[in-house]
């Protein structure tokens, strides 16, 4: 993959559309364009500007067209734009109206020259600018790679590419807002005061080693461990983010248990807003599972609607049950659905025992026929609720969410953790600051302790960039007066 190259490819998703954007980058996009572009304005930047994309003929190369730069060009190093304005030649072929975007270096998305043809949405026509793009030198960019331009030219960081992934496969608009905030870096701005408390220990380190002629005094132990547990808190903090950002990013799954005929499915098609599951009078209905997903406060909630859990009457039946089971040993929260009317009986005893170790929520269906009040519930709380009237499915609803995010929600704001990648790296670096920690209580060598905070340092590096030498160097020079 040579970085030099001009790229070009389809920016938009396949398939047919309104519109459709093929995107070019490169030190040659204007060059590149220039052949296929007939435009009623010169290209300005950060402007949009209507034309042809048209289809030159050979013959045409013979004919002198005059070729207008557009505004900045020059300066930028450009020989030209490729925008032909007020030239008709009867030897290309017109293909499609176009709107050509030009943004220029740096202030573009890979800090290269990028021009955007945006086309009506024919896979075709898409097809065939590409084609003519690489025809006039440029060549198909492999996947991820404008983005990778952009992380390579300093442009973003690691953080901040996984979440344009992040943001172009959300499913839920708090998904997209969660990955929007990553995008403008909410978690490298977290991490940048913490990494940087680590920077300066390191630094301090260093000079009491290097420079010990000039009288830089060597750090106390009391000293380097409150240094050190300034770092690692709140990195335990932003660890802890992790289980409420899993579930952002991946979602969860519920599942709805109980015996036959205590509203279920109706529960289930409550929840999902639409008749999705089968409901009728007769128990045992349901035989195998029924899943769809749905948005409860912003995270993608999987509920899987299940066969009713007694002694089975068939075969079909008894694969069902079983298949309820293993749904609810899978699932990362459980709907445990009473009869509200009736009371608890023993199979609803049974089926809160089997759920006790997992996360449940209680609820008392059928609440419009009456509430027996009789429940072995811890506390006595469980949520009433009523599939036929809708009574109690907005505080379902919010029920689900406080056992989805508690507390940790409010941390949307200031940047917590998503992503498996980031969590696995952050506990790298605790690992090795409780390793430096126990160099300290253990007297080891400065130089040895050193190794322990290096290796504390490298994974957040990994998330945010790196940190060199000169870097710690720098800060060095500028906190001690040495060699004067």
């Amino acid at each position: 993959m040579n970085l030099d190259d001009t790229i070009v490819a389809v920016a938009t998703p396949l398939g047919r559309g309104g519109i459709g954007v093929v995107r070019l980058a490169g030190a040659r996009a204007f060059e590149v364009a220039a052949p296929m572009l007939r435009l009623k304005h010169e290209l300005e930047a950060g402007r949009a500007v209507f034309g042809e994309l048209v289809e030159p003929n050979p013959i045409s190369e013979e004919i002198k067209i005059p070729i207008s730069r557009a505004k900045g060009a020059r300066e930028m190093g450009h020989p030209a734009s490729g925008s032909r304005t007020g030239v008709s030649d009867r030897h290309e072929r017109r293909i499609d109206e176009v709107v050509v975007t030009y943004f220029a270096k740096p202030h573009s998305y890979t800090t290269d020259d990028i021009i955007e043809i945006s086309a009506h949405g024919s896979p075709v026509v898409l097809r065939h600018i590409v084609e003519l793009c690489v025809a006039a030198g440029a060549r198909v960019a492999e996947p991820g790679e404008f983005t990778m331009r952009a992380f390579l030219n300093g442009r973003i960081d690691l953080t901040q590419a996984e979440a344009v992934r992040d943001l172009i496969d959300s499913q839920t608009l708090y998904q997209a807002k969660v990955a929007a905030q990553q995008l403008e870096g909410a978690l490298s701005r977290r991490l940048q005061p913490i990494k940087q408390k680590l920077v300066e220990l390191i630094a301090v380190l260093e000079a009491g080693i290097d420079f010990a002629e000039d009288d830089v005094s060597v750090m106390p132990d009391a000293a380097i461990l409150d240094h050190i547990s300034v770092v690692r808190a709140p990195l335990e903090q932003l660890a802890a983010t992790f289980a409420y950002g899993k579930i952002v990013h991946e979602g969860l799954t519920l599942a709805i248990v109980g015996r036959p005929n205590v509203g279920k499915s109706s529960l289930f098609n409550r929840l999902v807003e639409r008749e999705r599951a089968i409901v009728t009078a007769t128990p045992g209905t349901t035989r195998d599972l029924v899943s769809e997903t749905v948005a409860i406060g912003g995270i993608p909630v999987k509920l899987v609607d299940t066969a009713g859990i007694r002694k089975a009457l068939d075969e079909a039946e008894s694969i069902g049950i079983r298949k309820s089971i293993e749904a609810l040993a899978d699932a990362d929260l459980v709907l445990v659905v009473l009869d509200a009317s009736q009371g608890e009986t023993t199979e609803d005893a049974e089926l809160l025992r089997q759920a006790e170790n997992r996360p449940v929520i209680v609820v008392g269906n059928k609440c419009d026929l009456g509430n027996s009040g009789q429940w072995s519930v811890v506390g006595g709380q469980k949520v009433l609720t009523s599939a036929v009237t809708g009574e109690g499915i907005a505080e379902l609803r919010e029920e689900i969410l406080r056992h989805i995010g508690g507390e940790a929600g409010g941390q949307a704001e200031s940047g917590f953790l998503t992503n498996v990648r980031h969590k696995g790296l952050i506990q790298d670096s605790l690992t090795a600051l409780d390793a430096a920690k126990n160099a300290v209580a253990g007297k080891v060598p400065h130089e040895m302790l050193l190794m322990d905070l290096y290796n504390g340092l490298r994974p957040l590096d990994a998330m945010t960039g790196a940190t060199t030498n000169d870097d710690i160097l720098n800060l060095i020079f500028s906190t001690f007066c040495i060699g004067k």
